[in-house]
C-alpha cells in the first residue's frame, strides 16, 4: 500500500462526479482522467465541459489534469477513483455494465499496492461482491493481500452551484483499517466540508443508497397529498406554506422524481433487499406512486381540455423543459418523457422546448427533437414541466402566447402565481 504522499491519481469517467473531483484533485497533485468516450475528451481538452459543472476557466487552471481515453496511460497510475453511472435497466433492476466494465479496464493495469476506490451508487455489498473479484479475475492479485479497495459515494448535485464537492461532507471507507485511513486523508486534502469515516464499506454504501431512498419517499408522500388535496380542490401549494410554518416541517414540493439519484438509487436497495428473501413495502410504494406522477399530470390536463370542449385527439400540445432537473441540461432518467409518452398515448401531438438541452443528445438519448422556439398561438396546452429560469423571466403572460386563444396551461412546479395558471399540481 502506498503513502499519501506517493499515490499516483486517476479518475475512471468524467461525468458529473468525475471531472469536478478531477478538477479538485488536480489542484494538489497530478491527475489522470480517464473516459471510454474520446469526443468528451476532445472537449475536455479543448476547455469545454458539455455538463456544464465545470467553467472553461477551471478546466484552462486545472494545469495538472491530463485526460485520456487510452487504458494504457492508466497503467502509472496507482490509486483508481470510479465514478461511472449505474443505471437501472427496463426491468428496474440495476444495471451494473459500467462498473464492471471500469473494473475490467483498471484490473488489467492493477499492481501490488494498488487501491481502487469507487463513488458509484451500489446496494450494499457491491464493491465487494461484484467490483472486487472483477479486479481478482482480470489482475491475478488477490484482495487485501496485494490490492485494496475503497468506497466513497459521490454526492454531486448536478446544477448546483452552491453545494460543491468541496463544501459537501464526504463519507469514506477502506477495505481495512489502514486503507480506511489512507481514503480518508486523500480526500481530506480536497474536502473543506470534512470528512466522514465509515466503520465498512458496506456501510458506506448503505449511507448513500438510503439518502436518495429517504427523500424519493418524502416526496412520494407529497405527491400522494397533492393528489389528494386537488380532488378536494384545496391548492397544494397553499397547504404546505401553511404547514411549513412549523419549525421542523420538511420543506418537500409534488412533482416528477427522475435523474440518476433519486429515480434510480432505491431500486438498488430494493434489488438486495429481495435478494436476501425480504420484499420492501413502502420503498417500492413511494416509487410506484413516483413513477406514476407523469400519467396523472396528463390525465389532469386532458380533463381539463375536456372540461373546455377543447378536441383531445389531435390536440397540439407544448411541454416546456426536458431535463430531469432546473437549470442544468442532464436528461438522465427525465420523466419528462412519461409525460411525453402518455400524451402519445392519447395520440396528443407533443413539441418539447428546452433551452438547456442539446438537440443531438435529446435524439440521440429519446429520439425526441427540441422545437428551437415554440409557435405563437399554436397550442391547444402548455405543461411548465421543469422550472428553468428562462421560463420564469418569460412569465405566465409570455407563455400564454404560445397558446390559442382557448388552451390550458398547467404549472407542476409551482413557477407561476396561483391565479395564473389553470392546473397546478
Amino acid at each position: 500500500m502506498h503513502a499519501p504522499d506517493d499515490i499516483k491519481l486517476a479518475i475512471i469517467g468524467l461525468g458529473y462526479v468525475g471531472l469536478p473531483l478531477a478538477i479538485e484533485f488536480s489542484k494538489h497533485r497530478p491527475v489522470i482522467g480517464f473516459d471510454i468516450s474520446q469526443a468528451r475528451i476532445d472537449a475536455l481538452r479543448a476547455g469545454h465541459d458539455a455538463t456544464l459543472e465545470v467553467s472553461n476557466e477551471e478546466l484552462c487552471e486545472a494545469r495538472l489534469l491530463t485526460y485520456s481515453a487510452s487504458s494504457a496511460d492508466l497503467a502509472a497510475c496507482n490509486t483508481f477513483i470510479v465514478t461511472v453511472p449505474t443505471p437501472i435497466n427496463e426491468h428496474k433492476q440495476p444495471d451494473l455494465t459500467p462498473l464492471v466494465r471500469a473494473s475490467q479496464t483498471i484490473g488489467r493495469v492493477l499492481k501490488p499496492g494498488d487501491i481502487v476506490i469507487y463513488e458509484s451508487t451500489v446496494y450494499p455489498g457491491a464493491t465487494e461482491e461484484a467490483c472486487v473479484p472483477v479486479l481478482e479475475q482480470e489482475s491475478g492479485l488477490k484482495f487485501n493481500v496485494d490490492f485494496y479497495a475503497g468506497y466513497s459515494p459521490e454526492r454531486i448535485n448536478p446544477g448546483d452551484k452552491e453545494h460543491r464537492v468541496t463544501s459537501i461532507k464526504k463519507v469514506t471507507s477502506g477495505s481495512t483499517p489502514e486503507v480506511a485511513d489512507l481514503v480518508d486523508a486523500l480526500y481530506g486534502q480536497i474536502i473543506a466540508a470534512g470528512t466522514h469515516k465509515a466503520s465498512s464499506i458496506k456501510v458506506a454504501e448503505a449511507a448513500k443508497v438510503i439518502e436518495n431512498t429517504q427523500r424519493d419517499l418524502n416526496i412520494a408522500l407529497i405527491n400522494e397529498l397533492a393528489i389528494i388535496f386537488n380532488k378536494l380542490g384545496i391548492d397544494t401549494e397553499e397547504v404546505l406554506k401553511a404547514a411549513g410554518t412549523k419549525w421542523n416541517f420538511l420543506p418537500f414540493r409534488p412533482g416528477l422524481v427522475g435523474g440518476h439519484c433519486i429515480g434510480v438509487d432505491p431500486y438498488y436497495l430494493t434489488h438486495k433487499a429481495q435478494s436476501i428473501g425480504y420484499h420492501p413495502e413502502i420503498i417500492l410504494a413511494g416509487r410506484r406512486l413516483n413513477d406514476g406522477m407523469g400519467a396523472y399530470v396528463v390525465s389532469q390536463l386532458v380533463k381539463a381540455m375536456l372540461k373546455r370542449r377543447i378536441c383531445v385527439e389531435g390536440a397540439n400540445v407544448l411541454v416546456l423543459g426536458l431535463t430531469f432537473k432546473e437549470n442544468c441540461p442532464d436528461l438522465r432518467n427525465t420523466k419528462v418523457i412519461d409525460i411525453l409518452g402518455e400524451l402519445a398515448e392519447y395520440h396528443i401531438n407533443a413539441d418539447v422546448y428546452d433551452p438547456w438541452v442539446s438537440i443531438g443528445e435529446a435524439q440521440h438519448e429519446y429520439g425526441i427533437t427540441p422545437v428551437a422556439e415554440p409557435a405563437i398561438e399554436a397550442y391547444d396546452g402548455i405543461i411548465l414541466a421543469v422550472a428553468h429560469n428562462e421560463f420564469r423571466s418569460l412569465g405566465a403572460e409570455n407563455i400564454r402566447k404560445y397558446g390559442k386563444a382557448e388552451h390550458v396551461l398547467y404549472d407542476i412546479k409551482y413557477l407561476l402565481a396561483p391565479e395564473e395558471s389553470d392546473l397546478r399540481l
